[in-house]
C-alpha cells in the first residue's frame, strides 16, 4: 500500500544550495553543447572544413553524450553521486583544453567526443541526485534548477562567443596572448568546470545511495540537514527498494511491453520526443537558419541571443509553476503551443518566395533559398521565439524532472541512463539531419518538427501520469496498470 504523501515542505537555504551545486553540471552541459555555435567560423577558417566535416564537428559531441549517459548510472552507483560529478568536471576541463588545441580537425572531433561524455554524465547524475535528496513537495522546483542551469549555460556560451569574437574582430582572429578567438571560446569553459569540481566536494552523498550501502545513520543525517525527517519504517522501505542497485543491469528493465517495463518506454519516449520537436536546431544552427531566409549575420546573432534570454525566462516560469499546477498540465500546454508555433513556421518557410543568394553551408552556388521580409519575417520571428517559450516552460525542464523522479528506486539509475542515452541519440539524429533537410526546404524540416509536436501532445494526453508530490518509493506502481 502506498504511503501517504508527505506534508508540505518549505524551501531552506541548505537544500537550495545542495541542488544548485548539482545543477552546475547542467550549466556545463548547456555551455559545452552550444559553445561550438560561435566557434564554427574560426574552425572553418583554421582547418578549411567542408560542410560535412563542419556538421560532424558540431554533432559528434552528441555521440559522446549518448555514451556518457548510458554509463553514468553505473558509475554513480559504484562511486557515489558527488564523486561522479567530480569525474565529469575533470572530463569537462580536459575536453575544453583539448578542443582549444586539437592539432587538426580530426583531433577536434575527438575532443568534442570526450566533452560529450561529460555532458551525458551530467545530464544523468544531476536530475537523479536532486530527485533523491529533495523533499517530494519541492522536487519539481528543485529539479527545474537543472534546466535553468542548462539554458543559462546555453545563453552564456552564445554571449561569451559573441563577446570574444567582437573583441577580437572575428572568431578566426588572434586575441589574448596571440591565441585565436575561437580557441578562447573553448578555454573559457575551464573556469566553471573548476568551480563545479570544488563545489561537488561540498555536498553530501545521496541519502538513498547511502541506504543502499547500509549507511542508514548517515542517510538520516543528510535527510535531516535538508529538512526531511523519516522514520525507521520509511528508511527500511527505502533500503528494501534500493537492494541490488549497485548491480543494476539493463536486463533489470525487462518487461512485457516490447521487452521493457512500461515506465521505461514512457521515459524513452519522453526523451526522444523532447528532441524530435527540433528545439536544438534553434541553438545549434540559429545563425544558419536565419541567414538562410534573408537575415544578415549580425541580425542572426542578435536573434540567437534573444532566443536564449527567452529560454531563461521560460524556465523561471516553469520553476514557479511546476509544483503548483503539476508536470502533466505544463507538458500539455507546451505541446499545444509548440504545435501551433511550428506549424506557422513551416507554413511561412514553405510559402516564402525563392531567391538566388550566395553559397552557404547548406547549398553551393547558385543557391536558391526562401526569403522572408516584412510581415512574414516578423511572424516567423514571433513563431520561433514562441516555440522557444512554450518549450522552455514545459518540455525543457519538465522532462528532466520526470526522468529524475518517475522511475522506482531499484531501477532509477540504469533506467535514467537508458532514457538519457536515447535522448542524445535523438538529438544527434535531429542535428545531423537538419542541414540536408534545410537544403531540401525549411518548410519540410519544420513540418516534420510540427508533426512530432502534435505527437507529443497526444502522448502526454494518453500515457503520461502526474508525479507531483509523490514519494520516490511509491513510483514502482505509477505505471503498473500499463503492463496489464
Amino acid at each position: 500500500m502506498a504511503s501517504p504523501a508527505p506534508a508540505p515542505a518549505k524551501l531552506n537555504g541548505r537544500i537550495v544550495a545542495v541542488c544548485a551545486v548539482a545543477a552546475l553540471g547542467g550549466f556545463l552541459f548547456g555551455f559545452d553543447s552550444s559553445v561550438i555555435n560561435a566557434a564554427v567560423p574560426g574552425i572553418q577558417d583554421q582547418y578549411s572544413t567542408n560542410p560535412a566535416q563542419t556538421g560532424f564537428v558540431v554533432s559528434i559531441a552528441l555521440i559522446g553524450c549518448a555514451i556518457g549517459a548510458w554509463f553514468a548510472g553505473r558509475v554513480a552507483n559504484r562511486f557515489g553521486r558527488p564523486r561522479t560529478m567530480q569525474i565529469a568536471a575533470v572530463v569537462f576541463i580536459v575536453s575544453a583544453i583539448g578542443s582549444a588545441f586539437p592539432g587538426n580537425v580530426w583531433g577536434l572531433m575527438g575532443w568534442r567526443l570526450v566533452g560529450g561524455l561529460a555532458i551525458g554524465g551530467a545530464s544523468v547524475i544531476a536530475p537523479a541526485y536532486i530527485a533523491e535528496i529533495a523533499p517530494a513537495a519541492l522536487r519539481g522546483r528543485l529539479g527545474s534548477l537543472q534546466q535553468l542551469a542548462i539554458v543559462v549555460g546555453i545563453f552564456m556560451a552564445l554571449l561569451s562567443g559573441w563577446a570574444i569574437a567582437t573583441a577580437a574582430g572575428g572568431a578566426s582572429q588572434d586575441w589574448l596572448l596571440g591565441i585565436e578567438a575561437w580557441r578562447w571560446m573553448f578555454l573559457v569553459e575551464v573556469i566553471p568546470a573548476i568551480v563545479y569540481w570544488f563545489a561537488a566536494r561540498t555536498i553530501p552523498e545521496s541519502p538513498r545511495y547511502l541506504v543502499s550501502l547500509d549507511r542508514v545513520d548517515e542517510a538520516r543525517t543528510v535527510l535531516a540537514s535538508v529538512g526531511q525527517e523519516l522514520g525507521d519504517d520509511d528508511l527500511a522501505e527505502m533500503r528494501a527498494q534500493m537492494e541490488g542497485e549497485d548491480s543494476q543491469r539493463v536486463r533489470d528493465l525487462r518487461g512485457p511491453k516490447l521487452g521493457l517495463l512500461p515506465v521505461v518506454w514512457v521515459g524513452i519516449t519522453l526523451s526522444v520526443l523532447q528532441q524530435l520537436v527540433g528545439i536544438n536546431v534553434i541553438f545549434y544552427y540559429s545563425s544558419m537558419l536565419w541567414q538562410a531566409v534573408g537575415f544578415g549575420e549580425e541580425d542572426s546573432l542578435t536573434i540567437s541571443v534573444i532566443s536564449g534570454a527567452i529560454n531563461i525566462v521560460a524556465t523561471l516560469i516553469a520553476i514557479a509553476l511546476i509544483d503548483r499546477v503539476g508536470r502533466r498540465p505544463l507538458l500539455l500546454v507546451g505541446s499545444a503551443g509548440m504545435s501551433v508555433s511550428l506549424i506557422v513556421m513551416a507554413f511561412l518557410f514553405s510559402t516564402a518566395p525563392i531567391v538566388e543568394v550566395a553559397a552557404t553551408d547548406t547549398c553551393a552556388a547558385p543557391c536558391m533559398q526562401p526569403s522572408l521580409t516584412g510581415t512574414p519575417a516578423t511572424l516567423a520571428l514571433l513563431a520561433a521565439n514562441g516555440f522557444v517559450l512554450f518549450f522552455g516552460f514545459s518540455w525543457g525542464p519538465v522532462v528532466w524532472v520526470l526522468l529524475g523522479e518517475m522511475f522506482p528506486n531499484r531501477i532509477r539509475a540504469i533506467a535514467l541512463s537508458v532514457a538519457a542515452a536515447a535522448q542524445w541519440a535523438a538529438n544527434f539524429l535531429v542535428s545531423t539531419s537538419f542541414p540536408p533537410l534545410a537544403a531540401k526546404g525549411l518548410g519540410l524540416a519544420y513540418g516534420i518538427y510540427a508533426f512530432f509536436a502534435v505527437v507529443s501532445l497526444l502522448f502526454v494526453w494518453k500515457v503520461v501520469q502526474e508525479t507531483r508530490g509523490r514519494r520516490l518509493e511509491d513510483m514502482a506502481s505509477a505505471y503498473a496498470s500499463s503492463s496489464a
